[in-house]
């Protein structure tokens, strides 16, 4: 006959079976599928891989595993028209484009350039807000060991074809639509559309080599 003490370990190893996947079920389900949350975390586990992957993949490698990442979460032709403002209905459609096709390779080298290298850092989302226009925030910080945590928050938009899709990203505080915006017109005002082309090729090639 099974003394007390093994019964009770019996009975709590059966109990630890059960719940095992009923947690990992639970941690799964943070963020639903489809949310502005979501999104986000996928973006963010995407960086983490590419970052714990970094030194094997290599650069052509981060950018291959991001650029569907990337492609999903981003609304690139929303976002680069709102940098050009008005500047944009000035373009023929064959320079906006360009300049769209231009501006998505940008975007997607500077993430495989940025997330290269991993030291055990890590992504914590902290809220959802909503904002007017029917956009939506979701605040979050990217946490390193050597220094201050960084705050990525990103303004998502819903389309009815595409679901949630980033159209901001503010870093502790500071708009990056707002600084291209600036950047990008000025290029164009000054020294027009064939040197704003050439400015974002040579970013692109910048992000290759460092």
């Amino acid at each position: 006959m099974r003394s007390l003490l093994e019964f009770k370990i019996i009975k709590y190893a059966f109990i630890t079976l059960i719940l095992l996947p009923l947690t990992a079920v639970v941690s799964a389900q943070n963020f639903q599928s489809g949310t502005p949350e979501y999104v986000i975390h996928g973006l963010q586990e995407s960086f983490i891989q590419a970052m714990q992957k970094g030194d094997k993949l290599g650069y052509h490698g981060r950018l291959e595993l991001l650029t569907p990442v990337i492609t999903r979460s981003h609304d690139i032709d929303t976002i680069i028209r709102s940098i050009l403002g008005a500047n944009w209905n000035k373009l023929d459609e064959e320079q906006q484009q360009k300049i769209t096709e231009t501006f998505r390779k940008l975007s997607i080298a500077t993430y495989a350039e940025r997330f290269n290298h991993y030291e055990g850092q890590r992504f914590e989302i902290i809220e959802q807000r909503s904002l007017p226009r029917d956009q939506v925030l979701v605040r979050s910080k990217f946490i390193q060991a050597d220094s201050n945590p960084i705050n990525f928050d990103y303004v998502l938009r819903q389309s009815k074809e595409e679901g949630w899709r980033i159209i901001n990203i503010l870093i502790d505080g500071v708009s990056d639509l707002a600084l291209k915006r600036a950047e990008y017109n000025a290029v164009l005002k000054r020294d027009g559309f064939p040197a704003l082309i050439a400015m974002l090729e040579q970013k692109i090639l910048q992000a290759e080599q460092n």
